[in-house]
């Protein structure tokens, strides 16, 4: 069997959080898992709610941290030791205000952009070198709202409407990832989701 890899949503724990933008990563490892068969259990050691499947041959931990998302390397680096999984191995789903809502952008390393909860893996990993994937969320309407109003804010009914389609096209990286590396899954994937109608808006300019 291949070498076990790790990805990780982040997120905050809590009902109030649940369905906000800020959780999408959250909601991207579920969708993962249940297209892979997995299940989840609390596992009080990590600080994390944890997830098991095979892909291709390839054994998938999947993990939530409940560390809230500035202490979210704690439970990653905890995962990591116990199970011995190298960095290369590792991938970090997150939102991005900066994308679009429905862009996606996985990138094999970098700078954390700001985003505490990739801060905190890079303190706990020691390193910057993790792929981590972007998922649009797109910045507020209203130039008067707090970006932190808006990511903690849940989507609106039209995104909400698209965000299976986004899912899956994660997905679709994801295992793309697993199969193939980084740099494939970047070139086939990178991009913004299209949306059904959007093609017959863009005729029309």
């Amino acid at each position: 069997m291949a070498e076990t890899h790790l990805i990780v949503g982040l997120g905050n724990p809590g009902p109030e959080y649940d369905q906000t933008r800020h959780n999408i990563g959250f909601r991207a490892v579920t969708s993962l898992a249940e297209r892979w068969g997995g299940t989840w259990s609390a596992e009080k050691k990590f600080k994390a709610r944890m997830s098991r499947a095979e892909v291709h041959g390839t054994m998938i931990h999947l993990c939530q941290p409940q560390t809230y998302m500035n202490l979210s390397g704690e439970a990653v680096g905890a995962v990591c030791d116990y199970y011995r999984i190298q960095t290369d191995r590792v991938l970090a789903v997150v939102d991005d205000a900066e994308l679009d809502f429905g862009a996606i952008r996985l990138r094999p390393d970098g700078g954390t952009g700001g985003h505490n909860g990739l801060r905190s893996l890079e303190q706990h990993l020691a390193t910057p070198v993790y792929a981590r994937l972007r998922i649009g969320v797109g910045r507020p309407a209203e130039a008067r709202q707090a970006l932190s109003d808006h990511v903690l804010g849940r989507f609106h009914a039209e995104e909400q409407a698209g965000l299976e389609r986004v899912l899956e096209r994660v997905a679709r990286q994801c295992e793309c990832w697993l199969q193939h590396g980084v740099r494939r899954a970047m070139n086939e994937f990178n991009g913004k989701t299209e949306f059904p109608g959007e093609q017959n808006e863009t005729d029309k300019t």
